[in-house]
């Protein structure tokens, strides 16, 4: 199995034996709600947890805990922004933790929360 770093804490890998996702140049919509996609598993583990995707066979490690309680509280908060700050992420920490998202959103592991008509 292939790994690679995509930020803080999260490696990557397709349970297929496929090819390693890295987070993209794209960015995450911080105004936006988040929330884990309803096809990924995660299960907590003592160094972090592991991210299942059941519709694309991506396993991922979050082996950084605070990534971990971040991915958990983004369904309860309003805004990726918003989770940010309730996790205590400091200005100087921000663009690590925005790294991890964006990579998280990239494979899947989460999707923006559609609004309502």
């Amino acid at each position: 199995m292939t790994t690679a770093s995509a930020g803080p804490g999260i490696a990557e890998s397709s349970a297929s034996g496929g090819g390693v996702a890295v987070a993209g140049s794209a960015s995450i919509a911080l105004d936006r709600p988040w929330r884990l996609n309803p096809s990924v598993a995660l299960r907590p583990e003592p160094f972090g947890a592991l991210l299942y995707h059941f519709g694309t066979r991506k396993l991922s490690f979050l082996k950084n805990l605070v990534v971990v309680e971040l991915v958990q509280s983004l369904a309860s908060q309003p805004s990726a922004e918003a989770a940010l700050l309730a996790a205590g992420i400091d200005d100087d920490q921000r663009p690590l933790y925005l790294q991890a998202l964006t990579a998280l959103a990239d494979s899947g592991m989460i999707i923006p929360v559609e609004e309502s008509s």
